[in-house]
């Protein structure tokens, strides 16, 4: 059931993108082909890109301590099994203090590396890392498989502890909000929103054998959903059939 995640604010958005940047790194990482290797270099740089411009350490390590401290209130309470909530609380304490270790600002080892640099200087050209415009990264594609998986190892290693921190945080945020049944009458569907702790991100799952996705426009205070599809032409058309989703509003 394919699920789209909506964030409400910039941290959301920036973990999201992140989030998604990571897993297809490590896809790429894991595969043999020196493309895929291409592949797992350039968005490792993206990454770096967006670490860069935002403080993304002092953010999470906040974060985590916050998280820490709701889950130690939950200790004790009888609705709450308790193993998991220990293996939830291992898990921020764990991803605090590897975040705490690396002590370089996120990113650093990346922009430091003068060649990776040279690389990405030419990634922002069109076809700009042919052979006879890079030799150098030419060369690199063609090492030995474990010498390219050995080198994007060491290079993303210093961004693990982030990631880690990423992947706990997000896994809470989605899991905190109740989900429910909704039918969108002609693919349409809008809600108004209240409460003092608004929401931080929505997820709509939508079945697999309906052909739509949603666009979704929300802000704290409001909700509205429309369900497109493509034709033919890969043209947006509205869906204008009753659309049965589920939809989430998740809160940290």
């Amino acid at each position: 059931m394919p699920r789209y995640d909506y964030p409400f604010n910039e941290r959301i958005r920036t973990l999201l993108r992140i989030e998604d940047l990571f897993t297809k790194v490590l896809h790429n990482i894991d595969s043999c082909d020196e493309n895929n290797h291409h592949s797992a270099l350039l968005t490792l740089l993206q990454i770096s890109d967006i670490v860069d411009r935002a403080d993304l350490r002092s953010d999470l390590l906040q974060e985590l301590g916050r998280q820490k401290l709701v889950m130690d209130a939950l200790k004790g309470n009888p609705a709450i099994a308790a193993k998991k909530l220990e293996s939830i609380v291992g898990d921020l304490t764990h991803a605090e203090e590897c975040l705490r270790q690396e002590n370089t600002k996120l990113g650093q080892t990346l922009r430091t590396n003068e060649w990776l640099m040279s690389v990405k200087q030419r990634t922002g050209i069109p076809g700009g890392v042919c052979e006879f415009d890079l030799p150098s990264y030419h060369f690199w594609l063609h090492l030995p498989e474990e010498r390219r998986k050995r080198d994007l190892g060491a290079w993303i290693l210093p961004l693990m502890p982030m990631h880690h921190a990423i992947v706990i945080i997000l896994k809470i945020l989605r899991g905190s909000g109740a989900t429910n049944p909704i039918i969108a009458k002609n693919g349409q569907y809008q809600e108004m929103l209240s409460g003092a702790k608004p929401a931080q991100m929505l997820r709509v799952e939508v079945s697999d054998d309906l052909e739509c996705y949603p666009e979704v426009s929300a802000n704290k205070y409001a909700i509205n959903i429309r369900f497109l599809t493509l034709d033919h032409a890969q043209k947006t058309q509205k869906f204008e059939q009753d659309v049965q989703f589920s939809l989430t509003l998740c809160n940290l």
